[in-house]
């Protein structure tokens, strides 16, 4: 899963990605809104976690642009903004969720969670004899664990929801 973190403060956007990569996420860095909103369109993240007050664009103006062009990205809003009606206006803004700063990384972690098991994408893949349970990491050969890398994880994954087509290296 690809995650998106927008934030300016380099010491949290750095604690992020590396807390999220040792829990298995692939982890894209965007230090102001603009840059934010250019990889959130071309990158096409997973989930973006999105602060409110950056550099050349807000994180408010970046969740509604963003919202014109996909409307089922989960955002969720990391921010000092903390009154409730700055919390409804990241809302309606487009946020699925608003965690407030400083903030605990565990529920952060849980509330990520929560977001991809709410999407619609399936959670075990099965291929043969090969079973993958996403949401823990698994792999499975006829009941038996594979242990593999993050690295191998991922191109199995992507191999099997590509089957049947040709991939680039």
């Amino acid at each position: 899963m690809k995650l998106l973190v927008v934030e300016d403060e380099i010491g949290i956007a750095n604690f992020l990605k590396q807390g999220l990569e040792e829990e298995g996420y692939e982890v894209l860095v965007a230090n102001d809104g603009q840059s934010g909103l250019e990889m959130a369109i071309s990158h096409k993240p997973d989930l973006i976690l999105l602060d409110w007050m950056l550099p050349k664009l807000s994180g408010l103006k970046v969740c509604e642009s963003f919202r014109k062009t996909n409307a089922t990205t989960p955002i969720i809003f990391l921010t000092a903004k903390d009154t409730v009606q700055e919390t409804i206006e990241g809302l309606k803004a487009g946020a699925n969720d608003y965690i407030k700063k400083p903030f605990s990384f565990d529920e952060l972690l849980e509330r990520i969670k929560i977001h991809f098991r709410t999407t619609k994408e399936v959670d075990v893949l099965n291929l043969g004899k090969i079973k993958i349970i996403q949401s823990k990491h698994q792999v499975f050969s006829e009941n038996n664990e594979i242990s593999l890398t993050q690295r191998e994880y991922e191109l199995l994954i992507y191999l099997i929801k590509n089957k049947g087509k040709v991939c680039t290296r």
